[in-house]
């Protein structure tokens, strides 16, 4: 009796460890694209999420974006702000004020459930 208690707690465990794994081993991918805000150097941002193994939407995760210069490390870089939630599942959408046009490394940060960080090189130039 106290063998199988063992076999059943024992395999419990195991299990409770391989679930709580699952979540760790998902890999974002995250495609950004943003567009021109009224005001100068402010841009809504789309950031849609994918299991990059599965393709499957990611949802219920927190999502923050920000970005730096690359061509000026610390010397601009961009706050990061919360992603609320997009009409479509894994759509997250955020609005950033950069500092100057350029070249730009826009990082999506996730938190909760999964854990990633993705970095997107994109240029931003003057509406026309």
């Amino acid at each position: 009796m106290i063998a199988a208690r063992d076999f059943v707690l024992s395999l419990f465990v195991v299990l409770a460890s391989v679930g709580s794994g699952l979540a760790a081993d998902v890999k974002a991918k995250a495609e950004v694209s943003c567009a021109a805000a009224p005001k100068r150097l402010e841009y809504d941002c789309t950031i849609k999420l994918t299991d990059s193994r599965s393709g499957a939407a990611l949802t219920g995760v927190n999502v923050t974006v920000g970005a730096d210069m690359p061509s000026m490390p610390m010397a601009h870089n961009v706050k990061p702000v919360k992603a609320t939630p997009g009409n479509e599942p894994g759509v997250y959408r955020a609005r950033i004020v950069l500092e100057m046009h350029g070249e730009w490394a826009v990082k999506v940060d996730l938190a909760g459930q999964v854990r990633d960080r993705v970095v997107t090189s994109m240029r931003f130039e003057p509406k026309k």
